[in-house]
């Protein structure tokens, strides 16, 4: 194929702001995890599938397949599907009330809210 770039699973994008690897990254309703430390405007390779360990709302206990959204203001996950927040995937596991950090499968998939109608 002519027009295929690549899969997808790993992408360039610009950082929003200062990033540290391991860190969530939304560009839009791109989201994923950052390979690298990148400043605020430079490009940052981003994993965009797979299951990892995020920071998550302490006070929230998921279960594992359980939806999980990205809230940008507070940079952690959720499984509260308020306005602003991105869904970014699935619980990879169950994760407790308390606990800060959550294990989520990345769906790679922008969600169906930014598809225009």
């Amino acid at each position: 194929m002519k027009n295929y770039i690549q899969p997808g699973a790993m992408m360039s994008v610009t950082a929003p702001a200062t990033v540290a690897s391991g860190a969530g990254v939304l560009v839009g309703m791109l989201f994923g995890i950052a390979a690298t430390d990148a400043a605020s405007g430079a490009s940052v390779e981003i994993a965009t599938a797979g299951v990892f360990d995020l920071p998550k709302t302490s006070a929230q206990a998921w279960t594992a397949g359980a939806p999980i959204y990205w809230d940008p203001a507070e940079a952690e996950a959720t499984s509260a599907a308020d306005a602003g927040n991105v869904l970014i995937g699935c619980a990879a596991a169950a994760a407790a009330n308390p606990s800060a950090t959550g294990r989520v499968r990345l769906n790679g998939a922008v969600p169906a809210a930014a598809v225009p109608a």
